[in-house]
């Protein structure tokens, strides 16, 4: 069933306190279970109470871990662990800088986007264990920690992976307050199992980009800003950025600063190599980036040439900012680079500042464009 991607606004949200929390709190002295299953079936119910009296809504913000964890008396780990019990039932979903989320476990269809998990990969390589060893109903499982190792995951993860296979049926557990062995057996071995090779959430905005272009660009198109596409894809700006660096290394898209932005090249499903000339008398956008503070050293270069000795003191960063009409942070970065190539020297202190250190000898340098219009390369073909 196809996913339809939700991108909540983290102000737009309500974050419950522990301080609103008026449901009965959970007994953890006299159990004979997991401490993180009775706290799971307590938030399960508290939910469901908070959601019939109107206190609790879809899309609530749960407290922090270490608050309730605080309030309960345990280990945040234990909290951590009784939010992905209830997760796996539908009640929540967790999203990283967002939060746990209060979600309708009737809605299939609307999830939130997010990394796929060191526990969603350990629950494929559990499957894939109980399928290459042939293991049918009522056989045994060894320790989660023995599982991790033969996995490759810690024992944590396995066992988070084993709560969540036990959720859905496959596995079964047989809790025994001092037993020691293992508790886990196995129900059911009709299970499908998912790509082992599980894509990153990076990869999946890059497949999703090279869609999008296929079904609305062509070849010479200009693609949509980093914020249209982060509200196309139902993902952050970073992860779009991310995405789109991976095409721009695959020779799909070209970046070039100023008015023309990023343009499609290539279409991702042509594995033909035909460079196009704009991409190669014009510089990239790394390069095109740097030419800016490199066109502001060399003016401070021939400045130091011009008008001062070995030993003299610049004017201040705010100074030639004001001066030359550029952020601080430009003149800033161009001093780094002239100290690094031993022109300038800095001290701090009562007599600190920039002094010079060494003349520079300026001489011309050509520079390749910055930009460039794709009909004005039918000149060079």
């Amino acid at each position: 069933m196809e996913k339809n991607y939700i991108s909540p606004n983290k102000n737009e949200l309500t974050q419950i306190n522990v301080s609103d929390i008026d449901f009965p709190l959970p007994d953890l002295k006299n159990i004979t279970e997991p401490k993180t299953a009775v706290i799971a079936k307590w938030i399960v119910k508290w939910i469901e109470d908070g959601l019939n009296t109107g206190k609790i809504k879809f899309n609530y913000v749960l407290p922090h871990k270490p608050d309730l964890a605080y309030l309960l008396g345990v280990s945040i780990g234990t909290i951590q662990t009784a939010y992905r019990r209830v997760e796996d039932l539908g009640y929540l979903e967790s999203k990283q800088c967002l939060g746990t989320i209060v979600k309708d476990p009737k809605d299939k269809k609307t999830a939130l986007r997010k990394l796929t998990s060191k526990r969603e990969m350990a629950i494929e390589k559990i499957k894939q264990y109980i399928k290459a060893n042939n293991m049918k109903k009522g056989d045994k499982l060894t320790s989660a920690r023995a599982i991790g190792n033969t996995i490759g995951y810690s024992a944590n993860t396995a066992r988070l992976a084993i709560d969540y296979l036990c959720s859905i049926g496959i596995l079964k557990r047989n809790y025994q307050k001092n037993e020691k062995i293992s508790c886990w057996e196995v129900v059911s071995t009709d299970f499908e199992i998912v790509d082992s090779e599980m894509v990153t959430l990076v990869e999946k905005i890059e497949n999703d980009l090279k869609n999008y272009i296929v079904e609305n660009l062509k070849v010479g198109d200009r693609m949509p800003s980093h914020s249209e596409l982060s509200k196309i894809l139902k993902a952050s700006i970073k992860t779009v950025h991310d995405g789109l660096q991976i095409l721009v290394y695959d020779g799909i898209i070209l970046p070039r600063r100023g008015r023309y932005g990023t343009t499609v090249i290539k279409m991702p499903n042509d594995n033909s190599y035909d460079e196009q000339k704009e991409t190669s008398i014009f510089a990239p956008a790394p390069e095109a980036a740097f030419y800016y503070y490199e066109k502001t050293q060399n003016y401070i270069k021939k400045l130091i040439a011009d008008e001062y000795e070995i030993g003299d003191k610049l004017p201040s960063i705010f100074e030639l900012a004001e001066k030359l009409n550029l952020s601080p942070n430009t003149i800033r970065k161009a001093f780094s680079n002239l100290a690094k190539e031993g022109y300038l020297i800095f001290n701090r202190g009562r007599y600190g500042g920039t002094f010079v250190v060494s003349k520079p000898e300026v001489e011309t340098q050509s520079f390749k464009w910055l930009a460039v219009n794709p009909q004005y390369t039918k000149a060079y073909k």
